[in-house]
């Protein structure tokens, strides 16, 4: 993935909620314009909580700010249903679909549809391979993966662990966004594998980001490696927490570093208890926040210039984009997730975690 050295100023753009409008309009396919309506397409509620717990309020608060029609609907992971939604999203009079794909041949086929129809269209998230939709908002997600592989470094050194054994647990093959985090973190351990400081261990995908049977992928790894395994590079807290359980069951919990990202309540908690040791928070309220603009715009004729273009690996097109930074969170910065709002000292600081969110300083 390539992008322009505007990138900072896209960041700006999210912090002061400003993009110079160009003169262009959407093309709506007919003399009348419509009726601003903006339908959004979530993808799951099982690979991550944040699509329904953030996401789905961030971008709900921005379109009611905006007085603009909208329809929010989440495909829980069933491709069919991803495409009947947008079906109805188009027929029911939306003028922009903001997508997060379930793969990118779904999601360019809805892509394809809607443009058909002169409906605008937004990747979500996740870029839509060979879709050329109008934007793409999301992380820099190498960025991401290269955050995962560092933090998984300096845990690993931290415990003084030599020539340790590393099993990757990798998201969605389906998913751009997979291939990605992977690009950013094999960046920092493939050199390490060279030089022979670590051991490249078992290195697996999981469809669909499912959890479940990220544990019992992994499962799998900890027994082809004959229980030998020192460090766990997991793509997502989900993940991270599939693997968690696994080492739990054999007593490795918290002896074996475990990585994450999306900083959710579940990995917050693995790593106030010692079991995780990093996980990479994403500002989703940002996220949101330039998507919805984006949309809004759109729906109202307007296109915006971000200063910021990807290009699609498929096409070799570039992709109008907002990409944001993430951040490593650890045991000693948790307490700065709270503090943005993004999790609440309740929901995270239950009774058993009591004591260890006083010892990380979270008020």
């Amino acid at each position: 993935m390539r992008r322009s050295f505007l990138a900072v100023a896209a960041v700006g753009f999210i912090a002061v909620g400003s993009l110079a409008a160009c003169s262009d309009k959407t093309d709506t396919g007919s003399n009348t314009p419509k009726k601003p309506k903006i339908g959004v397409i979530l993808p799951d509620s099982k690979s991550s909580n944040r699509w329904e717990t953030a996401d789905h309020k961030y971008l709900e608060d921005a379109f009611k700010a905006a007085g603009v029609d909208y329809d929010i609907q989440n495909a829980q992971g069933d491709k069919s249903a991803f495409q009947t939604i947008a079906d109805q999203m188009i027929t029911n009079g939306a003028t922009v679909l903001l997508t997060v794909n379930l793969d990118s041949g779904t999601g360019k086929a809805v892509i394809d549809k809607a443009r058909a129809q002169g409906v605008a269209t937004i990747d979500y998230d996740r870029l839509t391979l060979g879709g050329n939709a109008s934007y793409y908002v999301s992380f820099d997600n190498e960025a991401v993966g290269k955050l995962q592989g560092q933090g998984l470094v300096d845990c690993l050194t931290t415990k003084g662990v030599k020539n340790p054994v590393i099993a990757e647990l990798n998201g969605s093959p389906t998913d751009n966004n997979a291939t990605l985090f992977k690009n950013g973190y094999d960046s920092v351990l493939k050199p390490k594998y060279d030089s022979k400081e670590y051991t490249k261990g078992p290195d697996q995908s999981v469809p669909d980001w499912d959890n479940a049977q990220g544990g019992v992928l992994f499962e799998q790894m900890l027994t082809q490696a004959n229980g030998k395994i020192d460090g766990v590079l997991a793509a997502n807290d989900g993940l991270g927490n599939a693997a968690i359980a696994i080492l739990k069951k054999n007593k490795l919990n918290g002896k074996v570093p475990v990585t994450g990202q999306d900083a959710t309540v579940q990995g917050l908690q693995n790593i106030l208890a010692g079991d995780q040791c990093m996980t990479v928070y994403k500002a989703i309220k940002q996220e949101a926040d330039a998507a919805s603009a984006l949309a809004i715009s759109l729906a109202k004729g307007e296109k915006k210039d971000t200063g910021v273009t990807v290009t699609d690996p498929t096409t070799q097109k570039t992709v109008p984009s907002v990409l944001l930074t993430p951040k490593a969170i650890t045991f000693a910065t948790v307490k700065d997730v709270v503090a943005d709002g993004f999790v609440t000292k309740a929901d995270l600081c239950t009774a058993e975690f009591a004591a260890k969110c006083t010892e990380a300083g979270i008020s």
